[in-house]
């Protein structure tokens, strides 16, 4: 593993920080965190700590010794001088006299000491950090170290390749016992420059921050040698389909899946981030896939991300996908029915009992394919596709130089379902949207824009379809919430249809579509232009048609139901002089969002309408309503607010509309007047 650290980068952090009464100690613990923090075979998301031992003051100019450990919920890779937050040292040093001490009242014990109390919680490796005397300490679950530790006989093979300068611990949960024990077996040898922690990971420390680095790069690198010198194949390729089936025809099919079926036809859904590589399909291609998915995950934390480890698809045969949806589903019914099974026969051991979390899988392999990580949102199914490429890795190593065995179930019970962990993640709270993919077209203009933000508000990750891929782009950036903005003409089928895929590829499926691309043509019906008129009903019927289609052809390969919310306008009922070419076909997409709530009912797929009217979008203004031949001496004012309530409507009215229709479970074949008020155009 290559050493980064950089003399001049060192220096610099330390100035930067000066200024700020960030002391060099400090400083260059950040640094170093970061170096570490910045290497995926090292840490990921969240694993990891570091600490530093130095002396800060208060705010009533008291000198402290503490310890600077990294605080809950900082990414090591990015972390600032807060994100290790200062601890006073002595009363932890105290608390190893203990001959127990909860996992609250360890909380409790750090918490009462930080010198800020606003900061975050000190990591809850403080303790183990503050019982070793050193002033630097890192720790990391190096791919590497895990497999030397994740090995039958770990701790034979880590001293043989480690020597004496590395102590061995047993493995225990982390918290103030596995503090305890890991002190005990440096006192028992003080001259030893690190820790190997069976079934985990490692720690080094030194007297300064480089030395501590130095030596973490050190011992991974020689594991990573050991490995590459010693490593054989310990595969055998299956046999897989001539014709293997594409991502795309998998993807929605496994994310129906995995939802979690909340009864009454309500799924909490997930999407997917689909990865694969060499490495990857060297992995899972391999005979032994299944095997090696059953042992388990390489370090206990990761159940927190991907629960007991992988489920794993057979390879899917192109030529025989009728039958793959139902094989799918089978194996969701057995790792399900497996960590059912795991959870009931680990929580009947404890006093406290607790509620299981969802039992589905959160990283699935696919032979011939790759792998799909899945998550509540894409940030987390990134995360379970992260984590998914360095248990590969690090099961692989493990298994080339012995044979792969991670940490028992029981021991991964008792950390999946620790308090404290639990504890973070309750505080995580869902959105309405959360898990949920809508697709916006004409999400440029006024509406589109704003009902894309509206929806990621809510939780959704939104697709936003436009003409002018810039401006799509534009808009999803706006929308926020890792939204994705894609070039599409809606007018197109091919355009659409590539657009459709593009969001499964992305997330892996859909699940909410406003169709509201649509623009306004005028002139005399008798007088016409069939060529106008005739492109007025591509635009305006027929791209919802194509629109809807692609949405419906994605959901049922779901089967977790879905929506289809139109754009009608109001000339659909209340058509205005001069505006056939645009009323007509509006009227038939109004009909078109019935027929499909008459047809795909049962599918569960709801399909309602909005007719809004005289919305005000920033772009009209006194010169564009005076050029209408209906609108002649009218002001913007009085056009817009010329309504029962005398109030003028914006985008984002229309937006709350849609918002509102995808939120109502019990509603279908519904028109939602958006206008402040007209008489003529209310539905009757």
């Amino acid at each position: 593993m290559k050493n980064l650290w950089n003399d001049a980068e060192a220096e610099a952090m330390v100035a930067a920080y000066a200024p700020k009464g960030i002391n060099r100690d400090l400083a260059l613990r950040t640094y170093t965190t970061r170096l570490l923090g910045g290497e995926p075979r090292l840490v990921l998301h969240g694993g990891g700590n570091t600490s530093v031992k130095t002396t800060v003051t208060d705010l009533v100019g008291d000198s402290w010794d503490v310890l600077c450990v990294k605080g809950s919920g900082w990414d090591m890779g990015t972390i600032e001088p807060e994100g290790l937050p200062a601890v006073k040292i002595a009363p932890l040093l105290k608390g190893r006299a203990l001959a127990k001490l909860s996992d609250e009242d360890m909380v409790t014990l750090q918490r009462a000491n930080l010198i800020d109390p606003a900061s975050p919680n000190p990591s809850v490796e403080a303790l183990l950090h503050a019982f070793i005397p050193h002033k630097f300490v890192d720790h990391t679950h190096s791919t590497a170290i895990l497999a030397i530790a994740d090995q039958a006989e770990s701790r034979a093979m880590s001293e043989k390749l480690f020597g004496p300068k590395m102590g061995f611990v047993p493995y225990i949960m982390p918290g103030f016992d596995l503090a305890k024990a890991a002190s005990d077996v440096y006192d028992q040898d003080p001259t030893v420059e690190g820790l190997i922690l069976d079934k985990h990971g490692i720690f080094t420390f030194a007297a300064t921050a480089k030395e501590a680095y130095d030596l973490m790069i050190h011992y991974v690198t020689v594991a990573e040698d050991y490995v590459k010198q010693n490593g054989k194949n310990p595969f055998t390729p299956a046999k897989l389909p001539a014709k293997l089936a594409k991502p795309a025809d998998v993807a929605a099919l496994l994310r129906g899946a995995v939802a979690v079926d909340r009864g009454e036809g309500r799924f909490d859904r997930m999407v997917s981030e689909f990865r694969t590589s060499r490495a990857i399909l060297e992995f899972v291609n391999a005979s032994q896939v299944e095997d090696m998915a059953r042992r388990g995950v390489s370090t206990p934390d990761l159940s927190i991300r991907i629960k007991t480890g992988p489920m794993v698809l057979p390879a899917p045969d192109a030529d025989a996908l009728d039958g793959y949806k139902q094989i799918i589903a089978d194996r969701v019914v057995a790792f399900a029915a497996d960590y059912t099974e795991y959870f009931k026969s680990n929580d009947a051991r404890g006093e406290v009992k607790r509620t299981m979390l969802d039992p589905m899988p959160r990283l699935t392999l696919v032979p011939g394919l790759g792998m799909f990580g899945h998550g509540r949102t894409l940030k987390d199914a990134r995360i379970a596709a992260d984590i998914g490429e360095m248990w590969i890795e690090a099961a692989r190593d493990a298994e080339s130089v012995g044979r792969f065995q991670p940490v028992s179930r029981p021991d991964l019970f008792d950390l999946e379902y620790w308090s404290l962990e639990q504890a973070k993640l309750a505080g995580a709270k869902s959105k309405p949207f959360t898990g949920q993919v809508a697709v916006v077209t004409g999400g440029a203009g006024a509406i589109g824009a704003a009902t894309a933000k509206a929806f990621a508000q809510q939780g959704a990750h939104v697709v936003v379809l436009d003409i002018e891929a810039a401006k799509a782009a534009a808009a999803a950036k706006s929308a926020g919430n890792g939204s994705i903005g894609i070039g599409c003409d809606v007018t197109d089928a091919a355009s659409v249809r590539s657009a459709f895929d593009a969001a499964v590829a992305t997330y892996g499926g859909v699940d909410i579509v406003v169709s509201n691309a649509g623009a306004a043509w005028e002139g005399a019906i008798a007088t016409l232009d069939d060529a106008l008129l005739r492109r007025s009903f591509e635009l305006n019927f027929f791209a919802h048609q194509t629109v809807a289609q692609n949405a419906v052809r994605v959901m049922k390969q779901q089967g977790t139901g879905g929506v289809l919310l139109f754009n009608a306008s109001k000339q659909a009922v209340n058509p205005g002089a001069n505006f056939g070419a645009y009323g007509l076909p509006k009227a038939a997409a109004l009909f078109l969002s019935r027929q499909y709530a008459l047809e795909h009912g049962a599918d569960g797929i709801r399909s309602n309408a909005v007719n809004a009217d005289r919305i005000r979008s920033g772009l009209l203004n006194d010169e564009m309503i005076a050029n209408r031949s209906w609108a002649r001496g009218i002001s913007v004012r009085d056009y817009m607010a010329g309504n029962l309530l005398g109030l003028e409507v914006t985008a984002e009215d229309v937006a709350q509309a849609f918002v509102h229709q995808a939120l109502a479970e019990r509603t279908t074949a519904d028109v939602t007047t958006v206008d402040g008020g007209n008489i003529a155009a209310a539905m009757r």
